[in-house]
């Protein structure tokens, strides 16, 4: 700092001047650094002050409801400095009216003022070690707002614009003077007996300054962090004390990484201190609930997953973890914070992941997923793998023959042929492509996979003779898993969070190698069979494939499946539910004539009436073309009453069939109003309808239910649905059966995009009346695109208009 310039306040004037000490002593190690100097005087003649001058309202204190200032870091602010005035002519010579201001933009750094200009009074850092006090001036004669920095050999005068700008300028001013020096006491300290003294004090500041910015939290926190990550040598009750002495700071500050590690030892090292619950408890509640991203901050998420097996260690074990869920959800029932479900999820795949880790790093010395499926490993030009924990109980036993022996093309899952080689990688058994897959690929339609990865459930479904291998765990391993496997489970009865967690549950999250753990997929079952329960689309349909090609939950536990251990019992559960939103279309159908129609005949034939309806509508829609495999449908029917009785309904529905579509009858068919879908069902039972191609439904109350009675009409070409209670599902089921519809009106229907996507397979479509649908946008443009014959559209009152 430059004292050599004619600016300065004079000796005489200074009378007219008052001082303001408003910096509180804080302690600091042995009181080598205290605050102020109260021997420096910034002139002969300056007295104490008469009157105090508060920094605002609320200013200097920081705590109550006063006025709340912004930290700065930089700005712009007049500067003067003078020397102190020893002899009468320097007095003149730095009396008021010969002082010169310069104005700069300054930056407050972490060690110093620095100018952006530094020439004058500014050209060399002024360093806050230098700043013996900190002062606010109030001028008697003139409104000026002035900060005074006493330093060695003279005094620094700051002006401002305003007050408000004054103390915001002087409690920056002040705050990054004092976090300064406890950087530099705290960092490697010598006397430890002091430390905790120094934390409390440095707490304190934070909590009391009238400054708000995320910072003031956050650099105690960074200080403390650091001293610790330094000094990994503290005895366990000095732990305790310094996480007491910073809990203030955590109630409303996530912790930063280093101190994330410390309280992650903590909770190893002493789970059952009480810490864990008085003082970690809040902290993880608030990363739950307001944490956005744990890829951003891992640490986060791996003390979030070490408090939760600390709290798992408890006398009441998996109890206070089932409390501290609850906790998290509220006693209402909808969460009131959204976060907390997809960050509880978060840590808990990662912690399962964690559990088989050392397996999935040792696929590195394993043939490749894409090796193992075209056979072409070479085990001799590999390291040999690492040696993980495998069991085989007993000696396999040979599969038992199936009750009804299936033709080649039916189905994989009751297999003729011998049973298929197995390779043994590095982490599983895992079995070659299966003979019949040279079948699959000739169906129509079936798009060929060439050489490209095999699908994961492909590589996990293991032979009937490996049945007994199991994977296991070291202890410590299993007890994490069972902790958060239990979580989920918990997690999967809460009706509010069982939507978003179906979700976050889609595609399939795990490891291979956790797929293929019998433990895990018997205790994640309890989770799959919450979802095959629940009533809403949203829930069950994840238990689907997200695409083709794609295996989920659905094949991962239906016989033939590794993860099976029922004999299909799930399974039927889930095809069950299905039923309500997706098992009427062709797709489906197809889906479980191609991979599961064993499965299905076996469960028909023990008598499960879902899996006997299943049948019955492949024969009704022509699902399967095999007529060796129709019979075999037929005599599994014929094998049970209830199947039985619901064949014998089938036939009679396609001989009324026959009739409805037999030629002849109108053309045109219109429905008085008011209708309803068991009218329309009424009136298609009385006679022959295959000439039919025009159909009114306008102003009636058919409803999706009435797409089973329309999908029988072969010639019908317009089709008007005007303000009728005809939703999503019925379009699906019209999109995949009346590929001639030509004409459809669907105004003031409650249509919306889910059903309208259906519309695209139907390639025949030229007039399409949406108005005043729930129609967005995009859905608009899609249709546009894969309907090329489409040349009459009603959009108006929708979103795309």
């Amino acid at each position: 700092m430059d004292f050599s310039g004619g600016g300065g306040g004079g000796g005489g004037e200074l009378h007219n001047k008052q001082f303001y000490p408003c910096e509180e002593n804080k302690p600091l190690l042995g009181g080598e650094m205290s605050e102020g100097n109260n021997n420096s005087k910034p002139g002969p003649g300056s007295g104490p002050c008469k009157r105090p001058l508060n920094p605002g309202p609320g200013g200097g204190g920081g705590g109550g409801g006063g006025v709340r200032y912004k930290l700065l870091q930089e700005g712009d602010i007049q500067v003067c400095a003078l020397r102190h005035p020893r002899t009468f002519l320097s007095k003149i010579l730095t009396a008021k009216f010969l002082r010169r201001w310069e104005p700069h933009h300054v930056t407050l750094t972490d060690s110093s003022l620095t100018s952006a200009t530094p020439t004058g009074y500014m050209e060399t850092s002024l360093s806050y070690s230098s700043i013996e006090d900190l002062q606010l001036l109030a001028w008697e004669n003139a409104p000026k707002y002035c900060i005074q920095l006493s330093v060695p050999g003279g005094t620094v005068l700051l002006q401002a614009a305003n007050s408000y700008l004054r103390d915001q300028w002087f409690h920056s001013l002040q705050w990054k003077k004092k976090i300064y020096k406890y950087r530099k006491v705290l960092t490697k300290p010598s006397r430890w007996e002091v430390v905790l003294k120094e934390i409390r004090a440095l707490v304190d500041m934070a909590l009391t300054s009238p400054l708000q910015d995320e910072s003031i939290h956050q650099a105690p926190l960074h200080i403390i962090s650091t001293l610790l990550a330094e000094n990994s040598n503290l005895s366990a009750q000095e732990h305790e004390n310094i996480i007491v002495a910073i809990a203030p700071l955590l109630e409303n500050n996530h912790p930063p990484p280093h101190l994330c590690e410390f309280f992650c030892k903590h909770c190893r090292e002493r789970p059952r201190s009480m810490v864990v619950i008085e003082v970690f408890t809040p902290v993880v509640q608030r990363i739950l609930k307001h944490n956005m991203d744990f890829g951003k901050c891992p640490r986060l998420r791996l003390f979030t997953q070490e408090y939760i097996l600390a709290l798992n260690e408890l006398n009441a074990g998996m109890e206070v973890v089932k409390k501290f869920v609850h906790s998290m959800h509220g006693p209402t029932g909808q969460c009131p914070h959204p976060r907390v479900l997809p960050n509880l999820v978060a840590v808990c795949l990662a912690a399962i992941y964690s559990c088989y880790e050392e397996f999935i790093n040792s696929r590195d010395n394993s043939p490749s997923l894409k090796e193992i499926r075209n056979g072409c490993q070479q085990q001799n030009d590999r390291k040999p793998p690492m040696p993980l924990r495998l069991l085989r109980t007993e000696p396999p036993t040979p599969p038992p023959t199936t009750l009804l022996p299936l033709s080649p093309s039916a189905t994989p899952s009751l297999p003729l042929s011998p049973p298929p080689s197995i390779v043994n990688s590095s982490e599983i058994l895992v079995e070659l492509e299966r003979n019949n897959n040279s079948t699959n690929t000739k169906r129509k339609g079936a798009p060929s996979r060439g050489d490209s990865e095999p699908n994961l459930i492909d590589c996990l479904l293991v032979s009937p003779a490996v049945n007994t291998l199991s994977i296991q765990l070291p202890s410590q391993a299993d007890r994490v898993l069972g902790c958060f496997a239990l979580i989920l489970k918990m997690l999967s009865d809460y009706d509010d969070w069982r939507p978003a967690l179906a979700s976050l549950l889609q595609p399939i999250p795990f490891p291979k190698e956790a797929l293929a753990h019998a433990k895990f997929t018997r205790e994640l079952k309890y989770v799959i069979q919450r979802f095959a329960e629940d009533p809403r689309q949203e829930v069950h349909s994840c238990l689907l494939s997200v695409r083709s090609g794609k295996d989920g939950w659905f094949q991962l536990y239906s016989p033939g499946g590794v993860a099976c251990d029922d004999d299909g019992e799930l399974f039927a559960s889930m095809v069950h539910i299905l039923m309500g939103s997706c098992y009427k279309t062709k797709k489906f159908l197809l889906s479980l004539a191609e991979n599961k129609l064993g499965p299905c005949m076996l469960l028909a034939l023990r008598g499960n009436r879902t899996m006997v309806e299943i049948l019955c509508l492949m024969l009704e829609y022509n699902i399967i073309e095999n007529k060796d495999t129709q019979l075999q449908i037929i005599s599994t029917l014929e094998s049970t009453l209830v199947g039985l009785r619901m064949y014998e309904q089938l036939c009679e529905r396609q001989r009324e069939l026959k009739e409805l579509q037999r030629k002849g009858g109108p053309t045109r068919l219109t429905l008085p109003s008011k209708s309803t879908d068991a009218d329309l069902a009424r009136l298609l039972s009385s006679g022959s309808f295959g000439n039919l191609e025009n159909l009114s439904l306008a102003f009636t109350n058919v409803t999706s239910a009435c797409a089973e009675q329309l999908i029988k009409l072969p010639s019908l070409k317009q089709l008007n649905l005007w303000s009728t209670p005809f939703g999503d599902a019925g379009l699906r089921l019209l999109s995949e059966h009346l590929a001639c519809l030509q004409v459809l009106n669907l105004c003031e229907t409650p249509v919306t995009d889910a059903g309208l996507l259906a519309l695209s397979s139907m390639k025949s479509l030229c007039s399409l009346n949406m108005n005043s649908t729930k129609l967005t946008a995009d859905t608009y443009e899609d249709l546009k695109a894969k309907l090329p014959n489409l040349k009459d559209v009603d959009v108006r009152y929708t979103e795309a208009w």
